[in-house]
C-alpha cells in the first residue's frame, strides 16, 4: 500500500489502501483464468486476496466502464479522479509482475487497459 500511496501521491496511507482495495478487488472480478492466479502470486498476500476474493464477473468490462464502476464504488467521484486511482493501482502492480504476465493480462482484458497498466495501447493484428 505504501507503494501506491507514493505513486499515486495520496495524502494518507488510509486513502491508498482504500483506493487499493476497490481496485484490485474490481479488477479480480473482471480477469479470470491463469492470468488471475499468475497476477495474484506475484503480489503481497493481502493484495493477492482482494484480487482472487470476488466472484468473476460474466464478462470484464470494458476499461472506460471499469473506470466508472471504481468512481462508483468511491463513493462517486470524478472519472478523471478514479482513472488516476485505478492507473496509480495498475502501475504498482505492473512493477510488481514481469512484463511477460502483465502483456497476458491486458491481453486478457478489453482493449484500453494498458494505458492504465502505464503502458502504450498496442493495436490488434486484424
Amino acid at each position: 500500500m505504501n507503494q501506491v500511496r507514493q505513486y499515486g501521491q495520496y495524502a494518507s496511507g488510509s486513502e491508498a489502501e482504500r483506493v487499493t482495495r476497490v481496485v484490485l478487488t474490481e479488477l479480480g472480478c473482471h480477469l479470470t483464468g491463469d492470468e488471475r492466479a499468475d497476477l495474484a502470486r506475484s503480489l503481497p498476500t493481502e493484495a493477492a486476496a482482494l484480487l482472487t476474493g470476488g466472484a468473476p464477473a460474466e464478462r470484464p468490462l470494458a476499461a472506460a466502464a471499469f473506470v466508472r464502476d471504481v468512481a462508483t464504488r468511491l463513493g462517486g467521484c470524478a472519472e478523471a479522479t478514479a482513472r488516476w486511482d485505478v492507473s496509480s493501482v495498475l502501475c504498482v502492480v505492473a512493477r510488481a509482475a514481469d512484463d511477460e504476465l502483465v502483456n497476458r493480462v491486458i491481453g486478457a482484458l478489453p482493449p484500453g487497459y494498458a494505458l492504465l497498466f502505464g503502458r502504450a495501447e498496442l493495436a490488434r493484428a486484424a
